[in-house]
């Protein structure tokens, strides 16, 4: 059995700026290729969304640290599941500055962010990595 997993989070930024963005992604890019962790961040002043996805052991010591980085409040899990195959392997970790997510801030409430499906989740995640491989 494979020990690759997918994990997707969301939270709410503290702090956003594309100062802080850059930080970010620096790190994570960083980080990311030493642990052998790839993965995709959507994010924009309202939410973060990221997909990450590696060894287990790496992808949840890796969210053990997001969430207890104050630049994030509100952390909620959505999927944590082992996978046969990643969906972002030639990215450490691919930037998309929202241009994929379907919800507007006014309807991306508390309430919705809460009860997001995994399917959901996936579908947009799986549209931006289609999109990156186009692109590249």
């Amino acid at each position: 059995m494979s020990d690759l997993i997918q994990l997707i989070y969301s939270s709410r930024p503290f702090g956003y700026d594309e100062a802080t963005l850059s930080g970010i992604l620096l790190h994570a890019r960083q980080g990311n290729t030493r642990d052998g962790i790839t993965g995709a961040l959507i994010c924009r002043r309202d939410i973060y969304l990221q997909l990450l996805e590696g060894p287990a052991a790496a992808v949840l010591a890796l969210y053990a640290r997001i969430r207890r980085d104050d630049r994030h409040l509100e952390v909620r899990e959505h999927v944590n599941e082992r996978v046969p195959a990643r969906l972002f392997g030639d990215w450490a970790m691919l930037h998309d500055p929202a241009q994929s997510l379907i919800w507007s801030p006014d309807a991306l409430t508390d309430a919705k962010r809460a009860s997001l499906t995994p399917a959901e989740l996936r579908r947009v995640f799986e549209t931006l990595a289609t999109n990156a491989q186009a692109t590249q």
